[in-house]
């Protein structure tokens, strides 16, 4: 074999070396590039898992609680009447949990200002839960008070000129004041007597009445 055959026979393998380096060198690039994102989907997706999981073991924790929440200082009231009046009616709780009221319902909601008793009251009729506050209970509190109402429906919050307590929950023949926006027994008052058994007329409306509520 001549000097320049062998030569050329010495460059072709060393080309044919480099090559085979490169692309082994370019397979463990793509298997890195692959690895690494898998490890990253695993990462976002087991993420994702521990938020959702998270967020249902926070939700089982809050409904665990409100569940072993009692009651403790609910007032019952019997034997209110339910006539339709157009007058003014003088109730015997602040505010009043039932009794005599005006024909047309107050719709569910916010509401920034006061709200008439006779309508809050044929709400109370249809089973909506009336939370009532102090016109001095702080901002921070009156917005979790909000907070709590969210999008939910048969709900209507208020002030309440002279109100006795910080905050008052009503259904119809019920009441349970509490002094903060955390307490507890807000959320079970709520779970238990919105369109609870001792709503009058369940399922009747709790829109189309009057008052334009803010939230």
């Amino acid at each position: 074999m001549t000097n320049a055959r062998k030569s050329r026979q010495a460059t072709a393998e060393k080309a044919a070396k480099l090559r085979a380096e490169q692309a082994a060198s370019e397979r463990r690039r793509r298997f890195a590039l692959t690895a690494g994102a898998f490890v990253i989907v695993i990462a976002v997706v087991g993420g994702g898992f521990a938020v959702v999981k998270a967020a249902r073991d926070d939700s089982a924790k809050d409904a665990a609680k409100v569940a072993a929440t009692k009651l403790t200082g609910l007032k019952e009231y019997k034997d209110l009447t339910q006539n339709h009046v157009s007058t003014p009616v003088t109730y015997a709780q602040t505010p009043p949990v039932g009794g005599d009221h005006n024909p047309v319902w107050l719709n569910c909601g916010v509401y920034d200002a006061p709200v008439q008793n006779e309508n809050a009251v044929h709400a109370l009729e249809h089973g909506a839960v009336w939370i009532t506050y102090q016109e001095k209970l702080p901002k921070a509190q009156v917005e979790e008070l909000k907070d709590i109402v969210g999008n939910q429906t048969y709900l209507v919050l208020s002030p309440y000129k002279d109100l006795p307590d910080p905050i008052t929950l009503s259904a119809w023949g019920l009441q349970l004041s509490v002094d903060t926006a955390d307490d507890p027994r807000i959320e079970k008052f709520i779970k238990e007597y919105k369109q609870g058994t001792q709503t009058p007329e369940m399922g009747a409306a709790c829109t189309g009445g009057v008052g334009e509520p803010t939230g």
